[in-house]
């Protein structure tokens, strides 16, 4: 079996060593003026200092340009792609078209990852962002299992599946929708958490807790437990994923380094020895789980349920 990639999405440039050590691959990085919601900000110094830390070790960065792009910035991106290219970026991930038609006049050479956050949802449409040049596809994370692994065996791209962490439930691209429940809503109020800047719209009825982001591209609501699927890998290795995404969207340093160690940990005796994963996998979930924040649980999110819109 092919070995999948580790992809982790680091907080800062001072987390990635320690990342490396625990075992990633990849990181995903960047401004979130381009990319869509990062675990960190990236500026230009922080993106070249990132990449060169990572291919001294043999690692690879993908920086994220897959953010909603209104005509504003469009003029922005030749600039910022062949910024990346002189930096030596090893991919970058793109959900605009616009992206893909700059980095044809500016960076012909550089590695595209389609990553529109939802519409990767079957193999044709995979294959056909690979026809334009993409080389990957990110997959939607409202898909199942049986859909991953039909996507796999007919994809001509490389796949990239999310396989621990939070997801986005909805996005807008105001940054007010925050303060309107704080002021104006009584059934789901806003509660602030001052001291790491993060906000919860609480749901009484189902005792859920969802946090929200806000970042330049607007708000969004992130789902109230955290993907964990260390222990339904083999499939999807068996099939031929090319990544596994760990994101680290609103997590700190401590807890991305453990969990990244778990999942090396997984995917190596997956490989190696799928009789020796089997026998340890209940007890790396057990390890994930007990370093959970008390708030967010771990479950498998749509791997295997039917997608509900």
């Amino acid at each position: 079996m092919k070995k999948p990639e580790l992809l982790v999405t680091p907080t800062s440039v001072d987390s990635i060593t320690p990342l490396i050590e625990a075992g990633a691959d990849a990181f995903v990085i960047g401004e979130q003026r381009y990319g869509l919601r990062l675990a960190g900000e990236f500026t230009r110094e922080d993106v070249k200092k990132a990449i060169d830390i990572a291919h001294h070790k043999g690692k690879k960065v993908y920086v994220a340009m897959n953010a909603i792009f209104h005509n504003d910035l469009v003029d922005e991106l030749s600039d910022y792609l062949a910024f990346l290219k002189e930096a030596k970026a090893d991919a970058v991930i793109f959900g605009d078209p616009a992206v893909l038609m700059a980095a044809k006049e500016v960076a012909p050479d550089m590695k595209l990852h389609w990553n529109t956050e939802t519409t990767a949802t079957n193999w044709f449409t995979c294959n056909y962002w690979g026809t334009k040049g993409a080389k990957r596809a990110v997959l939607a994370r409202e898909i199942n299992m049986d859909a991953i692994l039909e996507m796999a065996e007919h994809s001509e791209v490389e796949l990239e599946v999310q396989v621990h962490g939070m997801t986005c439930m909805f996005q807008s691209r105001r940054s007010l929708v925050g303060n309107y429940f704080e002021y104006q809503g009584k059934q789901l109020p806003i509660e602030e958490i001052r001291a790491n800047r993060t906000m919860f719209l609480h749901d009484d009825e189902r005792n859920n807790k969802y946090p929200i982001f806000q970042d330049a591209n607007g708000t969004h609501i992130m789902s109230p437990n955290d993907i964990c699927i260390i222990d339904e890998l083999q499939e999807m290795i068996e099939a031929g994923i090319s990544s596994f995404k760990i994101d680290g969207i609103l997590k700190d340093e401590s807890y991305l380094a453990s969990v990244t160690k778990l999942y090396r940990k997984a995917i190596d005796s997956c490989v190696e020895d799928p009789a020796v994963y089997d026998e340890i996998k209940d007890s790396l979930l057990s390890e994930i789980e007990s370093i959970q924040p008390v708030n967010r649980k771990v479950d498998t999110g749509f791997f295997f349920k039917e997608t509900v819109y």
